[in-house]
Formats: C-alpha cells, structure tokens, sequence
C-alpha cells in the first residue's frame, strides 16, 4: 500500500506581520461560537465600542496546533498580533504522566504518528470565558480540557477527558457550558466554563468529532469514525465504524434524534460516498444542513424537515493532488465550511486541493478559487462581510471578502493553525505576564 505523503514543513518566520490590501477596517475575527450561524456568542457579545467600553474588546483565537500555543490577534485597526499564549504551561508534569504510564504513552504516540502527522498535538479548540478573563482550550495529546488565566497564564482548572483524545468543542448561546469531545471513548462532555465542572455527557458513535448548538435548545455530535487507516477504498468504508450525528436536549443530555446519513446517501443514489460528516454549518433559520463527508471535494444540502438529502455540490480538484486517498490527510479532502449571516453564501476550505472559495447558496456556484495553503477550518468575520480560514500549511489567518470572492487580509501565527474562534478579552491585555 503506498506510503502517506511526509507532513508539510514550512520555515518558520516572524509571527504578526500583516498584509491588509485595501481592507484596514475589515474585522478578522469569527461571528459565530460554534461551527456556522447556529451556535451564538457569550453573552458579552457587544461589539466596537460598546465592548470596549465595558472592559473588553474584540480578539481572535488562532489554536496553533503543533506549536500548543494560541495567537491572539487584534481584530480592528493594523490587525496586530496581541501576545501569544502558551497553552502547555504544564507539558513537563503532562509527559511525565504520559511516559510512566504505557496504556497513555500507546496512546499518545498513536496521536503524533496519525492524527498529527508526525507532530503532537497540543491545541484543537479554544473559547473565552464570559468575563474574557480566561482561556478554555481542548489538548488532544494530553487528552484533557484546561482554563487558562490570560493574566498570568496559570492553569485555573483542568478536565481529563474519558479515553486517550480530546477533540472539537463547542460553547453554549449562552457562553456558560463547553462541549467537548472525547474521541477514543465515544463520549461528549459538557463543562461549566467557568469551574471545569462537569454537567453532563452522552454517548456518540465512533470518534465524535464536530458539536454545534442550535436556537432550538439541541446539542449536535457528529461521528467520524476511524479517520487514519489506509482502508480507504470506497468499498472498503464499512470498516471505518459506526458514523452517525447524536443530537440531544442540551439541558437533560438525553437523546432526542439520531440521524444516519448512509441511509439518506444511499436514499440520494449516492451509495459512492462517505457517511462520515465533518464540518458542517446551520441555515440562520435553522432549517436546513450543509455539511462535508471524508474523500468528497465538496458539500451536501440536508433539509431537516423532510429529513432528505437535496442537493449535492461537486467542487474543482487540484490537477496536482495525489488522487490516492490514503495519501489524504485523516481522510480529509475538505474540511472547513461557513455560512454568511444572511444564508446567502458558503464559504468552503478546500483542504486537499489548496484552495478555499465563495459559493452562492442559491445556485451553488462557485466563485474564484483563492489560493491557500492547506487550509483547515473556515469561518466568519466579526462585521460579517468575509469568511476567515486557517492556512495550516503556510501558518497564517486569511479573509475572503463575503461579495467579491477575493482574498482581503492575511496574518501570520504560529505552526499549523486549525481553529479559529470569537474572543473577547480585557481591553488593557497584552498577553500573560509569564510572557
């Protein structure tokens, strides 16, 4: 079976530095707390100068996942680089932990050599407090959830996760509880932001992956199944586990739905492709789904109240990838999607094909294909006017203008960003006073 292609190394350089055409009041920052229009801002959501004026303003999260650090990056003005927070203050008493134990030490070293590509893996996803006093960051390498306090860079509080890996996360509309998934043990904890307490779970399917809230009071897990075997023929996916989207009530934790999408591909003549859903983005009317499966360059329409699939968009592949799937890292050949406020564009990262692009919702036309380099995650601008990706393999933050499709800021950060999430932080902050 061919060999995957070695990770991407990319020379370091000097973090911050800006490149801004014609965009010097573009807001890079996310809109949304959770994966799409659905999962609402903390509750000191006020923004410009009522935020300010409150005690706190606008900032960017940026997990750089390789490095366990987070860039905190100025969302208005020259867009510089606030601080860089260390998200592994405590990585000598972790490995310790890790290397006396053999299970972990199994475990750990199973997250470098697969899911990180040869690197471990120190950050996923990242939330502020309500208060914007503190970090809350999910590790998938040291398989746990910790608080940090932004001012001194201390850890306020830390939650191992069940199993050996924790994974996305996702906050509550109202800033309180944090979602976590926990992916060796097929379970997802839900965490008071503020304690680290936990507050309930629920089982998944096999390696629960993306979770969004919706308006509606519902918490959705979406399960992806084994993600780095090189059983990836098409005819060979059964063996990728049981993949299914778990959507429970999220005071009571108990299951109200759960949904298969093998049937509903099957049901749309598309047997062909992976029931495996990874990123997906809510409609603001919550009515309808569109979501990215493993292998597929490109999306699915879900429509939630006839429970069908409706329409599929099929998007360019780069010439150049290797069209050997297991060469495709953790079966993702796109992985990152946002809808604008209105619903009226889709913002897609074309992970595999070095590409992210504006599609009209309406027609599901794309626009210009914008270069990028591995890029991993997408989301939306503070102002709502572009769609912000994270570019893991050239190590910086781009936003693409919403209306035109063209590329309008970029910003550096550390090695190999993933997330990017809304913070809102104390406005007299510049970093941890370690640092």
């Amino acid at each position: 079976m061919p060999s995957p292609r070695p990770p991407r190394r990319r020379p370091r350089r000097l973090p911050g530095r800006l490149t801004v055409p014609l965009a010097a009041g573009l807001c890079l920052l996310t809109a949304v707390g959770g994966t799409g229009a659905a999962a609402a801002p903390a509750p000191a959501a006020a923004t410009g100068a009522a935020t300010a004026a409150g005690g706190l303003r606008e900032a960017m999260f940026v997990g750089n996942n390789w490095d366990g650090t987070a860039d905190v990056i100025e969302s208005r003005g020259g867009f510089r680089r606030i601080a860089r927070v260390n998200v592994i203050p405590d990585r000598e008493e972790r490995l310790r932990e890790i290397y006396l134990d053999p299970v972990k030490l199994a475990f750990f070293l199973g997250v470098r050599s697969g899911p990180g590509e040869g690197h471990d893996q120190f950050v996923d996803d990242m939330y502020a407090t309500p208060d914007g006093s503190s970090m809350v960051v999910s590790r998938p390498s040291f398989a746990d959830v910790v608080s940090l306090d932004l001012r001194t860079g201390r850890i306020n509080w830390r939650f191992p996760v069940a199993g050996y890996r924790a994974d996305h996360m996702a906050v509550s509309p109202d800033g309180t509880r944090v979602a976590v998934s926990a992916s060796t043990a097929n379970t997802v904890h839900v965490l008071d932001i503020v304690t680290g307490r936990q507050v309930g779970s629920f089982a998944t399917g096999d390696k629960p992956h993306e979770n969004v809230f919706t308006a509606d009071g519902l918490l959705w897990n979406m399960s992806i199944g084994e993600v780095t075997t090189a059983l990836d023929a098409p005819w060979l996916d059964w063996t990728k586990g049981d993949r299914k989207i778990t959507v429970v009530d999220a005071r009571t934790f108990r299951t109200v739905r759960v949904i298969d999408m093998r049937d509903r591909l099957d049901a749309f003549g598309r047997g062909d492709l992976s029931d495996a859903v990874r990123p997906l983005v809510f409609t603001p009317d919550e009515k309808k789904l569109y979501f990215q499966v493993s292998f597929l360059n490109g999306f699915l329409e879900y429509d939630l109240a006839s429970d069908k699939i409706t329409r599929l968009k099929t998007l360019p592949g780069d010439p150049a990838t290797d069209p050997d799937r297991t060469t495709w890292v953790n079966d993702s050949r796109h992985h990152g999607l946002s809808i604008s406020p209105d619903g009226a564009k889709l913002c897609v990262a074309g992970t595999m094909d070095d590409y992210a692009t504006i599609v009209d919702r309406a027609t599901l036309q794309e626009g210009p294909l914008v270069p990028a380099n591995k890029p991993y995650w997408a989301t939306v601008s503070g102002d709502g006017t572009a769609c912000v990706i994270s570019e893991s393999g050239a190590d910086r933050v781009t936003a693409i203008d919403f209306a035109t499709g063209r590329r309008v800021a970029s910003v550096d950060v550390g090695d190999h960003p993933q997330r990017v999430r809304l913070a809102r932080v104390p406005a007299d902050w510049t970093g941890p006073v370690a640092a």
